[in-house]
Formats: structure tokens, sequence, C-alpha cells
């Protein structure tokens, strides 16, 4: 089982005067993780560092900090909590102490760690897309299957030969919702499957 964020958090920390913010989001692909780096970087701190971790995927900037002090100790923090599909920038206002490249890598390192402690956890789940073609008078056993599986209605249609219906299934149940199906309609229907979509939270897209 795989987590990521239900939505946004940030911590916030002084060390040695250099104030620290932490700020972290979900983000299903690299290019919603970049635009929510764009965003948090459009204030006045000194540095904007930044990682995220999307599957295999990951990246990191140390925005003009020593090489390896931040950018890295923040996908650190990321992997320590297990989370996937996230990003997480920690912007740093400059307080005048130096802190050495230990003391930075336990200040970025730690604020989103912190950060992504506090933040409320969803599961990533991988749902399957399938299409069902069935007869107007087993519509209404299909749609409490539907509701049974908690499946997702993405289309209905309606023309001369029936109903086809594309739907969203968690991909775990998908055997149990097929059987079920064919069972509410004594097996008068036909079920075509789709890729595999990962959503977290569900956004039929």
């Amino acid at each position: 089982m795989a987590w990521t964020l239900a939505a946004p958090c940030r911590f916030e920390q002084d060390i040695k005067k250099s104030r620290f913010l932490a700020i972290a989001a979900p983000a299903s692909d690299p290019g919603k993780a970049q635009s929510f780096i764009e965003r948090c970087g459009e204030g006045d701190a000194r540095h904007y560092c930044w990682a995220y971790r999307i599957a295999g995927e990951y990246r990191w900037n140390d925005a003009g900090e020593p090489a390896g002090t931040a950018g890295r100790p923040i996908l650190a923090a990321i992997d320590g909590q297990q989370l996937d599909q996230v990003v997480v920038v920690v912007a740093r206002w400059f307080g005048g102490i130096k802190l050495g490249a230990g003391g930075l890598v336990r200040a970025y390192g730690g604020s989103a760690a912190e950060c992504l402690r506090s933040a409320t956890r969803a599961e990533i789940v991988v749902y399957q897309r399938q299409r069902l073609r069935l007869d107007f008078d087993a519509l209404g056993n299909v749609h409490v299957c539907l509701q049974q599986f908690a499946a997702h209605r993405v289309e209905e249609r309606f023309d001369a030969q029936g109903v086809e219906l594309l739907i969203d299934v968690r991909a775990d149940q998908a055997p149990a919702f097929a059987q079920a199906l064919r069972d509410a309609t004594r097996g008068a229907i036909v079920v075509s499957h789709a890729d595999a979509l990962p959503q977290a939270p569900y956004s039929p897209d």
C-alpha cells in the first residue's frame, strides 16, 4: 500500500535566526510538481530548495545552497516517510548566521520531515477503466453493482442495441466486480478493459 498527501501542508521554524518554511503537496505527475515549485518560489526568500518523488521518478534542487545540503535531505525526508506522488519546497530567509553543511542538512531535511509528519495522508489507489456493454433491462442491476464496489461511472451512452458504460473500479477489486456483473446480468454483459489509472485522490480523467 502506498500513500501520498490528502492536501497541502506547511511547517515553519527558526534556526539560528534563519527562517525555514516547508510546504508540501500531492503531485500525480512531474508537470504538477514543477507548477507547485514555481508558485512557491514567487516570494522574497533567499533560497527555494525542493524535491519530489513520483513513483520511480525523482528530482531535487539545492537552489544556491552548497551541493547536497538541501535538495537531497528533502528527498530523504519524503522517502523516510514512505510517501509517493509528493513535492516539497523549503524556503529559507537567511538570518546572518551560517549553519555549515551539517546544519543545513539538518535544517532542510528536518523542516521537510516535520511538515510531512503532520500531514493528512491519502492512499494511492490504482483504478482499472472498463467498458461495459449490456441490455436496457440489466441497467438497474448493474447500477447496484457499481454502488456495492464504489465504482465510478465516467460515461453512460444509450443506443438501439442497449447501454454502454465507461467505469473506473479499483484494480484490486476488478475480478470480484466482474463476477458480480456476470451474476447480476446472468452473463449477458460484455466487459472490455483499458489501462490502469493511478489516482490519489480519485479524479476521472
